[in-house]
């Protein structure tokens, strides 16, 4: 199980197909917009829907600066999600294309 943190350099940086990203911010918060393709599953109720996820994908959190992502990302290990990456610094310093 690996568990890391990224560096927000872009969207393509970490994106592949076997990739699922997961937007723990609240409803209102992912409203105005996230990566491209994420999922968003709020922190709080991240433990009520993992089965949404795939623990044997690579799995890249992220919220607005990067804590709550970072606390996904040790449940998900935690977890036995195989490899989580938490990009640090999340949408204040994501700097790729931006879904609403």
């Amino acid at each position: 199980m690996t568990h890391r943190n990224h560096p927000v350099v872009d969207h393509a940086t970490v994106v592949d197909a076997d990739t699922q990203f997961v937007d723990v911010r609240e409803p209102d918060e992912y409203a105005g917009g996230s990566i491209d393709g994420a999922v968003n599953i709020p922190l709080s109720e991240l433990a009520d829907r993992l089965d949404e996820l795939d623990p044997a994908r690579r799995t890249v959190l992220l919220c607005r600066s990067g804590q709550r992502s970072e606390r996904a990302a040790r449940f998900l290990t935690d977890s036995g999600f195989s490899t989580v990456i938490n990009l640090s610094g999340g949408m204040l310093a994501y700097n790729g294309k931006v879904t609403s």
